[in-house]
């Protein structure tokens, strides 16, 4: 029998940067250009297999999509407790939501603080090459992070995103048990 896993992973960032399509194009396979603002919390499920060396585990990703908005500070801590990971989320085509970022990080970080993070610059689909390599190299975060450049529409990078997460935290997982057993 195939061991499985339960995780917790959230997606932050401002309103309207793509957090929902993100968690639609990953469950549901879909897509769709009307604008849906989330209102506190949703949460959706998906499996995902993870193969190493030793055996094959099944991690259901919790995924919690959270509402983008100024009150998100004093809801942080409740919302993210317990979350394995968190998936950081720009727009490339709003520049004030890249700048939100390494709020939203450390704010993450605070909470969970042995949590993985992944940014996620979204919407690439929707600017040109060059911009996208100007927004990776001004944007550079002094905690470790994997970086993506993502489209929700395009379905660009969106399953890498949530299975490196799922591979790093079942990695992570097997580490702590090591240690244990020493």
């Amino acid at each position: 029998m195939i061991p499985t896993i339960t995780k917790k992973i959230c997606l932050i960032g401002d309103f309207g940067v793509g957090k929902t399509s993100l968690i639609r194009r990953f469950v549901e396979r879909q897509f769709s250009d009307s604008y849906l603002s989330s209102v506190g919390v949703k949460i959706s499920r998906k499996n995902v297999d993870v193969y190493n060396v030793h055996q094959q585990t099944l991690v259901q990703l919790i995924v919690w999509d959270l509402e983008g908005n100024n009150k998100f500070k004093q809801i942080a801590t409740k919302y993210l407790q317990g979350a394995s990971a968190a998936i950081i989320v720009g727009d490339v085509t709003r520049q004030e939501t890249l700048l939100h970022m390494t709020q939203y990080l450390e704010i993450f970080s605070s909470v969970n603080p042995q949590g993985l993070i992944a940014v996620s610059f979204n919407k690439a689909d929707l600017v040109d090459e060059e911009t996208i390599n100007c927004i990776l190299n001004h944007y550079q975060f002094a905690q470790p992070v994997m970086t993506y450049v993502s489209s929700a529409k395009t379905g660009l990078s969106v399953d890498t995103i949530f299975e490196n997460l799922a591979q790093k935290i079942i990695g992570k997982q097997k580490i702590k048990t090591l240690e244990l057993k020493l």
